[in-house]
Protein backbone atom coordinates (compact mmCIF):
# COMPACT_ATOMS: atom_id res chain seq x y z
CA UNK A 1 0.00 0.00 0.00
CA UNK A 2 1.46 3.37 -1.18
CA UNK A 3 1.37 6.09 1.35
CA UNK A 4 -0.29 8.32 -0.76
CA UNK A 5 -3.84 5.30 -0.34
CA UNK A 6 -4.05 5.99 2.79
CA UNK A 7 -6.63 8.07 4.64
CA UNK A 8 -4.23 10.87 6.35
CA UNK A 9 -1.88 12.61 4.55
CA UNK A 10 1.75 13.18 5.65
CA UNK A 11 2.61 17.15 6.96
CA UNK A 12 4.35 17.63 3.58
CA UNK A 13 1.03 16.71 2.12
CA UNK A 14 -0.79 18.75 4.10
CA UNK A 15 1.17 22.01 3.70
CA UNK A 16 0.96 21.48 0.13
CA UNK A 17 -2.99 21.37 0.80
CA UNK A 18 -3.02 24.01 3.04
CA UNK A 19 -1.27 26.16 0.52
CA UNK A 20 -3.04 25.33 -2.61
CA UNK A 21 -6.61 25.90 -0.17
CA UNK A 22 -4.90 29.66 0.81
CA UNK A 23 -4.69 30.35 -3.12
CA UNK A 24 -8.23 29.01 -3.48
CA UNK A 25 -9.47 31.15 -0.89
CA UNK A 26 -7.88 34.79 -1.31
CA UNK A 27 -9.70 34.72 -5.71
CA UNK A 28 -12.93 33.83 -4.08
CA UNK A 29 -15.56 36.50 -5.23
CA UNK A 30 -16.05 39.44 -2.65
CA UNK A 31 -19.85 38.27 -2.04
CA UNK A 32 -18.82 34.61 -1.63
CA UNK A 33 -16.36 35.59 1.11
CA UNK A 34 -18.52 37.62 3.15
CA UNK A 35 -21.22 35.29 3.08
CA UNK A 36 -19.18 32.35 4.38
CA UNK A 37 -17.59 34.80 7.39
CA UNK A 38 -20.77 35.35 8.28
CA UNK A 39 -21.92 32.01 8.53
CA UNK A 40 -19.09 30.81 10.24
CA UNK A 41 -19.27 33.97 12.13
CA UNK A 42 -22.81 32.45 13.11
CA UNK A 43 -21.36 29.09 13.45
CA UNK A 44 -18.60 30.27 15.70
CA UNK A 45 -22.13 31.82 18.07
CA UNK A 46 -23.73 28.30 18.05
CA UNK A 47 -20.82 27.02 19.45
CA UNK A 48 -20.79 29.96 22.12
CA UNK A 49 -24.57 29.53 23.10
CA UNK A 50 -24.10 25.55 23.65
CA UNK A 51 -21.07 26.14 25.84
CA UNK A 52 -23.23 28.80 27.80
CA UNK A 53 -25.95 26.55 28.29
CA UNK A 54 -24.30 23.08 29.02
CA UNK A 55 -21.71 25.08 31.59
CA UNK A 56 -24.42 26.77 33.54
CA UNK A 57 -24.83 25.48 37.37
CA UNK A 58 -22.94 23.14 36.65
CA UNK A 59 -22.47 20.43 39.87
CA UNK A 60 -19.31 18.76 37.95
CA UNK A 61 -15.92 19.71 39.26
CA UNK A 62 -14.00 22.91 37.59
CA UNK A 63 -12.39 20.75 35.10
CA UNK A 64 -15.04 18.60 33.94
CA UNK A 65 -17.58 21.27 33.64
CA UNK A 66 -14.90 23.31 31.34
CA UNK A 67 -13.69 19.72 29.74
CA UNK A 68 -17.63 19.72 28.95
CA UNK A 69 -17.82 23.28 28.04
CA UNK A 70 -14.72 22.40 25.57
CA UNK A 71 -16.46 19.49 23.44
CA UNK A 72 -19.60 21.61 23.45
CA UNK A 73 -17.66 24.52 21.95
CA UNK A 74 -16.18 22.36 18.95
CA UNK A 75 -19.74 22.32 17.52
CA UNK A 76 -18.79 25.60 15.87
CA UNK A 77 -15.29 24.81 14.62
CA UNK A 78 -17.28 21.39 13.32
CA UNK A 79 -19.83 23.71 11.67
CA UNK A 80 -17.32 25.73 9.60
CA UNK A 81 -15.01 22.81 8.50
CA UNK A 82 -17.19 20.38 7.26
CA UNK A 83 -20.31 22.38 6.08
CA UNK A 84 -17.91 25.31 4.66
CA UNK A 85 -17.66 28.89 5.97
CA UNK A 86 -14.41 31.05 6.34
CA UNK A 87 -13.21 31.94 9.89
CA UNK A 88 -10.54 34.32 10.43
CA UNK A 89 -8.81 32.59 13.27
CA UNK A 90 -8.49 29.41 10.64
CA UNK A 91 -7.51 31.44 7.59
CA UNK A 92 -4.65 32.79 9.33
CA UNK A 93 -2.92 29.61 7.56
CA UNK A 94 -3.27 31.19 5.03
CA UNK A 95 -0.55 33.12 5.04
CA UNK A 96 1.68 29.67 4.26
CA UNK A 97 0.55 30.67 0.77
CA UNK A 98 2.20 34.31 1.28
CA UNK A 99 5.41 33.58 2.60
CA UNK A 100 6.00 30.74 -0.31
CA UNK A 101 4.91 33.85 -3.03
CA UNK A 102 1.88 32.42 -3.94
CA UNK A 103 -0.31 35.34 -3.03
CA UNK A 104 0.39 38.70 -2.85
CA UNK A 105 0.05 40.78 0.78
CA UNK A 106 -2.57 43.19 -0.46
CA UNK A 107 -4.75 39.58 -1.34
CA UNK A 108 -3.73 38.47 2.06
CA UNK A 109 -4.61 41.17 3.83
CA UNK A 110 -7.96 41.61 1.67
CA UNK A 111 -9.13 38.26 2.77
CA UNK A 112 -8.02 38.60 6.43
CA UNK A 113 -10.34 42.19 6.83
CA UNK A 114 -13.50 40.20 4.72
CA UNK A 115 -13.37 37.21 6.11
CA UNK A 116 -13.01 39.68 10.24
CA UNK A 117 -15.70 41.73 9.19
CA UNK A 118 -17.91 38.93 7.91
CA UNK A 119 -17.56 37.17 11.37
CA UNK A 120 -18.18 39.98 13.32
CA UNK A 121 -21.82 40.18 10.99
CA UNK A 122 -22.25 36.62 11.43
CA UNK A 123 -21.88 36.56 15.37
CA UNK A 124 -23.93 40.12 15.97
CA UNK A 125 -26.74 38.44 14.23
CA UNK A 126 -26.83 35.53 16.31
CA UNK A 127 -26.39 37.31 19.94
CA UNK A 128 -29.51 39.54 18.23
CA UNK A 129 -31.50 36.69 17.86
CA UNK A 130 -30.27 34.74 21.13
CA UNK A 131 -31.12 38.26 22.82
CA UNK A 132 -35.27 38.11 21.48
CA UNK A 133 -35.33 34.62 21.90
CA UNK A 134 -34.84 34.68 26.05
CA UNK A 135 -33.03 32.16 26.12
CA UNK A 136 -31.29 33.77 28.79
CA UNK A 137 -34.05 33.18 30.71
CA UNK A 138 -33.30 29.35 30.87
CA UNK A 139 -32.66 27.86 34.80
CA UNK A 140 -34.71 30.71 36.24
CA UNK A 141 -32.05 32.86 34.63
CA UNK A 142 -29.01 31.18 35.06
CA UNK A 143 -27.82 31.15 31.71
CA UNK A 144 -27.74 34.95 31.70
CA UNK A 145 -25.63 35.32 34.90
CA UNK A 146 -23.43 32.73 33.34
CA UNK A 147 -22.95 35.14 30.32
CA UNK A 148 -22.58 37.74 32.31
CA UNK A 149 -20.03 36.68 34.64
CA UNK A 150 -17.84 34.91 31.82
CA UNK A 151 -18.20 38.01 29.86
CA UNK A 152 -16.88 40.52 32.71
CA UNK A 153 -13.87 38.06 33.09
CA UNK A 154 -12.78 38.43 29.87
CA UNK A 155 -13.43 42.12 30.16
CA UNK A 156 -11.17 42.62 33.13
CA UNK A 157 -8.11 41.33 31.42
CA UNK A 158 -5.28 43.66 30.32
CA UNK A 159 -3.99 44.24 27.04
CA UNK A 160 -0.92 41.38 27.64
CA UNK A 161 -3.01 38.96 29.44
CA UNK A 162 -5.76 39.14 26.43
CA UNK A 163 -3.06 38.92 23.46
CA UNK A 164 -1.22 36.10 25.29
CA UNK A 165 -3.79 34.33 25.65
CA UNK A 166 -5.69 35.16 22.30
CA UNK A 167 -1.58 33.45 21.00
CA UNK A 168 -2.38 30.03 23.11
CA UNK A 169 -6.07 29.98 21.69
CA UNK A 170 -5.37 30.18 18.01
CA UNK A 171 -2.03 27.79 18.23
CA UNK A 172 -4.71 25.39 19.21
CA UNK A 173 -7.53 26.57 16.77
CA UNK A 174 -4.87 26.50 13.75
CA UNK A 175 -3.66 23.05 14.87
CA UNK A 176 -6.95 21.54 14.85
CA UNK A 177 -7.87 23.19 11.14
CA UNK A 178 -4.10 22.15 10.44
CA UNK A 179 -4.80 18.28 11.62
CA UNK A 180 -8.13 18.30 9.17
CA UNK A 181 -5.90 18.67 6.42
CA UNK A 182 -4.58 15.24 7.03
CA UNK A 183 -8.37 13.42 7.06
CA UNK A 184 -10.37 12.75 4.19
CA UNK A 185 -13.40 11.89 6.44
CA UNK A 186 -16.07 13.58 7.82
CA UNK A 187 -14.81 11.26 11.60
CA UNK A 188 -11.33 11.88 10.74
CA UNK A 189 -12.23 15.79 10.40
CA UNK A 190 -14.29 16.02 13.52
CA UNK A 191 -11.97 14.17 16.10
CA UNK A 192 -8.91 16.60 14.71
CA UNK A 193 -11.17 19.23 15.86
CA UNK A 194 -12.81 18.48 18.88
CA UNK A 195 -9.05 17.74 21.29
CA UNK A 196 -7.47 21.04 20.84
CA UNK A 197 -10.69 23.07 20.45
CA UNK A 198 -11.63 21.59 23.86
CA UNK A 199 -8.52 22.14 24.85
CA UNK A 200 -8.30 26.15 24.43
CA UNK A 201 -11.88 26.40 25.81
CA UNK A 202 -11.06 24.26 28.94
CA UNK A 203 -8.34 26.54 29.73
CA UNK A 204 -10.05 29.77 29.16
CA UNK A 205 -7.82 31.58 26.22
CA UNK A 206 -9.10 33.56 24.14
CA UNK A 207 -10.55 33.47 20.77
CA UNK A 208 -12.05 37.08 18.51
CA UNK A 209 -14.83 35.58 16.63
CA UNK A 210 -16.33 34.13 20.04
CA UNK A 211 -16.16 37.14 21.83
CA UNK A 212 -17.98 38.99 19.04
CA UNK A 213 -20.48 37.07 20.20
CA UNK A 214 -20.05 36.70 24.11
CA UNK A 215 -19.56 40.26 24.88
CA UNK A 216 -22.33 42.22 22.79
CA UNK A 217 -24.50 40.00 24.14
CA UNK A 218 -23.93 40.78 27.48
CA UNK A 219 -23.98 44.32 27.08
CA UNK A 220 -26.65 44.27 25.20
CA UNK A 221 -28.46 41.65 27.91
CA UNK A 222 -27.56 44.75 30.90
CA UNK A 223 -29.01 47.68 28.86
CA UNK A 224 -32.39 45.16 28.49
CA UNK A 225 -33.00 45.51 32.08
CA UNK A 226 -34.40 42.72 32.34
CA UNK A 227 -36.33 42.05 35.84
CA UNK A 228 -35.11 38.52 36.61
CA UNK A 229 -31.61 39.17 36.01
CA UNK A 230 -31.72 42.56 37.59
CA UNK A 231 -32.67 41.00 40.80
CA UNK A 232 -30.38 37.65 40.20
CA UNK A 233 -27.24 40.89 39.45
CA UNK A 234 -28.13 42.45 42.74
CA UNK A 235 -28.53 39.43 45.07
CA UNK A 236 -24.32 38.49 43.48
CA UNK A 237 -23.77 40.99 45.06
CA UNK A 238 -21.15 41.12 41.49
CA UNK A 239 -20.21 44.50 40.01
CA UNK A 240 -20.87 44.26 36.27
CA UNK A 241 -19.78 47.83 35.32
CA UNK A 242 -16.59 46.89 33.42
CA UNK A 243 -19.05 45.37 30.31
CA UNK A 244 -18.40 47.65 27.90
CA UNK A 245 -18.08 48.78 24.61
CA UNK A 246 -14.73 50.32 25.39
CA UNK A 247 -13.49 47.79 27.29
CA UNK A 248 -14.67 45.38 24.48
CA UNK A 249 -12.73 46.58 21.82
CA UNK A 250 -9.36 47.81 23.79
CA UNK A 251 -9.05 45.42 26.32
CA UNK A 252 -10.72 42.69 24.74
CA UNK A 253 -11.09 42.47 20.96
CA UNK A 254 -8.38 44.45 20.12
CA UNK A 255 -5.29 42.10 21.69
CA UNK A 256 -7.04 39.28 21.50
CA UNK A 257 -7.07 39.57 17.42
CA UNK A 258 -3.15 40.41 17.89
CA UNK A 259 -2.50 37.23 19.57
CA UNK A 260 -5.00 35.33 17.38
CA UNK A 261 -2.58 36.33 14.66
CA UNK A 262 0.36 35.77 16.18
CA UNK A 263 -0.39 32.36 17.47
CA UNK A 264 -1.86 30.97 14.29
CA UNK A 265 -0.46 32.82 11.27
CA UNK A 266 3.18 32.71 13.01
CA UNK A 267 3.93 30.32 15.66
CA UNK A 268 2.00 27.46 13.35
CA UNK A 269 1.42 28.55 9.85
CA UNK A 270 4.99 29.98 8.92
CA UNK A 271 6.46 27.53 11.12
CA UNK A 272 4.87 24.73 8.54
CA UNK A 273 5.70 26.92 5.91
CA UNK A 274 9.33 26.51 6.95
CA UNK A 275 9.74 23.04 7.90
CA UNK A 276 7.89 21.27 4.30
CA UNK A 277 7.47 24.72 2.41
CA UNK A 278 10.38 26.65 2.41
CA UNK A 279 12.68 24.41 0.12
CA UNK A 280 10.63 24.69 -2.66
CA UNK A 281 11.08 28.19 -3.03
Amino acid sequence: MSLSSIDSLLPSEMASKAESLGVTKVNFPVSKVLTLAMLAGAFIAFGAVFFITVTTDSVLSYGLTRLLGGISFSLGLILVVIGGAELFTGNNLIVMAWANNKITTSQLLKNWCLVYAGNCLGALFIAGLMLFSRQYLAASGKVGMNLLHLAKVKCDLNFIEAMASGILCNILVCLAVWLCFSSTSVTGKVVSIVFPVSAFVACGFEHSVANMYFIPKAIWLLHQQDPVINSLIAASGENYDGITWKNFLLNNLLPVTLGNIIGGAVLVGMIYWFVYLRKKQ
